[in-house]
């Protein structure tokens, strides 16, 4: 790729030289409000966006120099700082992407800067590698066949590495150090080679042959990369219409101009299926980005692509600070999901904030989905985002037939959950040697046990929730903070033994049922706690696309993306699981995620059938699906949202008291109560015990802050909490536009 020029005065475009003496402004990764003021050493010169170590207190940090220094503290009083790290800039981009994060959360710069410095080994530059010449002067030595084979690969007088050199001649590691022993060769140090994690994607390659939609749409996606400005597109194609191979000619497109790539997936654990046809189409596979990595793989990756040197990255939401220096276009593929919201720490919307890095650095960013959501749905019609629609399958194939099952009117066993008419047509698809999915979005055997005699529940000692069992593990485990216990034989109530009972399925359970009825079927459990790594679940997509599996019974894990010929059939078992607790999104979610999983079945040839197991026929979600009307669903959420001053026609933020003492807790959250802003189109609902009144033996009470569109929520919060003396073991965590409500 084309790397960043630099001018004469040594400083990268843009970016402000400093030297010896200049007072400098430096951004730590801790939670700080702003930079700390420095000065510039003797004998050093810097730029923005150096890392440097500085002295803070007793110890030393690293940090980014951020520009000129604040002024706040007198020259006399400032400390120099004590080196320039071998490694390059932060960019520009990255540190006004940082600066407008920070804002917009609430969080501090610091804590934001920690996700852009999240390898903190690759500050530092690959160690030298070893590496072997002839020596010109060699004494005598014995000769043997593997020994002259060596010295004829090296008479070119190349250095080669070990390993490269044994394999060249094609002899043991053991010959090489003989030679060098007996001082036949002479090691070298070499720098060490860049880490460009294998062959660059080569954007030339031909790609498949497209539609006339798809073609269309890949075209506007060319223009907009090609022409190099911001701008927004939604690719809304229905499941299997081909969205990937769009805007894979967008991305050829951005490596032609050479430039970066950032593609963001929600479910990088499972994406064995997408780095195929990615490898398919451009002749190498793309840098990876996400938490499965060794920190050896992180330290590679943020190194390459700091450097240049790697071009396209997948990732989760984290990709999207790595510090990239030509970033040419962003892909948000299933820009629906709700992964994308990260919940802990900085609190932020990967899908939001990358438009807003696309924003700053003037480039293209496309949002795919076959069920995109309300906030973009409306930018779209609003005419914010170009719209790109795809309304058929690829290839001929069908879009499934959706039928319900109405639970109400089932005779279905005590204990089951299967239907009789489920059954039926599980039979019928395996007699035909098709696969089928059951769908249930519940990981473990069951969600509650308790006991038969008193009634009491197995709950997590540190958070308001029920455990759960999972029988495989022969455990009993909190989702929430991870807590496990083995089930105990007596009640902890009434003493009662062999008392408790289970109640409700997981995909355990509904393993086991198909098991009973199903002997010889060959079922697969898909769940986020089944597939352990990226290579396990690539192993298990494998055996599916194989047909070494006839049934999977997965969650929401293997509900996107995926591309099966030979499933035809999806039942979802609880169809129902989402429409309750009051959740502002809760029929939205409800919608995307069976539309999802409705996906799956019937990408082939083969016609494909989907049967929602419901106790709510009636409900507009159910109703939705089985009309295929799409748009009268959204219609009426936005409506509803509308008449409400909900998202995205409001804007809402939560604040979060929590701490370990609760009256501490509550004190605070009653004096944000009595704290909180008034004013017109200004609605503060609490404080109220959060539905996880506890969480990882932290007590937790909420406020919801309701606005109008048009007024500075940042600010409002900003002059609240101002109000509000802080406790040093209570905490008050802002969620500006919430996702999750517990």
């Amino acid at each position: 790729m084309t790397k960043p020029s630099t001018p004469e005065n040594g400083a990268p475009p843009g970016l402000q030289k400093h030297y010896p003496g200049d007072r400098i402004g430096v951004l730590l990764p801790l939670p700080l409000s702003g930079v700390y003021d420095y000065l510039v050493a003797e004998n050093m010169t810097l730029v923005d966006g150096d890392f440097v170590t500085v002295p803070l207190g007793a110890r030393r940090a690293t940090g980014v120099v951020w520009g000129a220094g604040t002024g706040n503290v007198a020259q006399a009083k400032l400390k120099a700082a004590q080196g320039r790290l071998d490694c390059p800039p932060l960019p520009d981009v990255s540190r006004r992407f940082v600066d407008w994060v920070a804002r917009y959360t609430l969080a501090q710069p610091g804590a934001v800067l920690k996700m852009a410095m999240s390898s903190p080994d690759a500050l530092a530059p690959p160690k030298p590698v070893r590496a072997y010449v002839l020596n010109p002067d060699a004494p005598a030595f014995k000769k043997t066949k593997a020994r002259e084979k060596v010295l004829q690969v090296m008479a070119d007088d190349r250095p080669r590495l070990p390993k490269e050199l044994a394999l060249e001649a094609g002899t043991g590691t053991s010959v090489i150090k003989g030679l060098a022993d007996a001082g036949v060769i002479t090691p070298i140090a070499l720098p060490a080679r860049p880490d460009n994690l294998g062959t660059a994607p080569d954007w030339a390659l031909a790609g498949p042959d497209l539609s006339p939609d798809q073609a269309t749409a890949a075209t506007v996606l060319e223009k907009r990369t090609e022409a190099a400005g911001f701008s927004v597109t939604l690719l809304d194609g229905v499941p299997g219409s081909g969205k990937t191979e769009v805007y894979f000619q967008a991305v050829a497109e951005a490596l032609k101009q050479g430039g970066q790539v950032l593609v963001l997936l929600p479910e990088i654990a499972l994406s064995a299926q997408w780095l195929t046809r990615f490898r398919q189409r451009f002749g190498a596979l793309p840098g990876e980005w996400h938490s499965d990595l060794t920190a050896a793989q992180r330290r590679r990756t943020w190194r390459a692509v700091a450097g240049g040197d790697t071009q396209v990255i997948v990732g989760a939401r984290s990709a999207l600070f790595l510090p990239f220096p030509g970033l040419r276009l962003i892909v948000c593929d299933e820009e629906h999901d709700s992964s994308f919201k990260q919940e802990e720490g900085v609190i932020y919307n990967a899908r939001d904030m990358a438009v807003v890095r696309a924003q700053l650095g003037g480039i293209p960013i496309v949002l795919a989905s076959a069920t995109p959501s309300l906030e973009t749905v409306i930018n779209a019609d609003a005419g914010r985002y170009r719209l790109l629609h795809l309304p058929e399958r690829h290839a001929g194939a069908t879009l499934p037939e959706i039928g319900f099952i109405d639970m109400r009117k089932e005779k279905t066993p005590s204990q089951c959950w299967l239907s009789p008419s489920l059954r039926e047509h599980l039979t019928a698809t395996m007699e035909k040697g098709e696969q089928a999915m059951l769908f249930l979005n519940r990981r473990g055997y069951a969600p509650l046990t308790l006991c038969r005699t008193c009634g009491h529940r197995m709950q997590c000692p540190s958070c308001t929730a029920w455990l759960v069992e999972h029988r495989a593990g022969g455990r009993l485990l909190c989702h929430h903070c991870g807590f496990t216990a083995q089930p105990p034989r007596h009640c902890p109530e009434c003493q009662k033994e062999d008392s408790f009972a289970t109640c409700g399925p997981g995909v355990e359970r509904l393993a086991e049922e198909v098991r009973d009825v199903f002997p010889h079927i060959r079922a697969e459990i898909a769940a986020s706690d089944t597939l352990a790594s990226p290579k396990a679940a690539a192993a298990l997509i494998k055996r599916i696309e194989d047909h070494d599996i006839d049934l999977i019974i997965g969650t929401q894990i293997i509900a996107k993306g995926y591309h099966f010929p030979m499933l035809t059939l999806v039942g979802a078992v609880d169809a129902d699981l989402g429409l309750g607790g009051g959740d502002l999104r809760a029929a939205e979610r409800t919608y995307q995620l069976l539309y999802q999983v409705a996906g799956r079945a019937g990408r082939a040839e083969r016609p494909g059938r989907v049967l929602l197991q419901t106790y709510m026929p009636e409900h507009p979600v159910m109703k939705a699906l089985l009309d295929g009307d799409r748009e009268g669903f959204l219609a009426a959420e936005a409506e509803g949202r509308e008449q409400a001053s909900m998202p995205p026609f409001g804007r809402l933020a939560a604040l979060i008291v929590s701490g370990l003492n609760e009256a501490a807790v509550d004190d605070t959250a009653l004096a944000l109560g009595r704290a909180a802003p008034t004013g017109h189109g200004i609605s503060v609902f609490g404080p109220a015990p959060a539905p996880f009144a506890m969480l990882r033996g932290k007590h937790r009470r909420r406020l919801l802050l309701k606005t109008d569109k048009e007024c500075n929520l940042q600010a409002v919060i900003h002059e609240w909490l101002a109000q509000i003396p802080a406790q040093r073991k209570v905490r008050i965590q802002v969620d500006v536009d919430p996702y999750s409500f517990l």
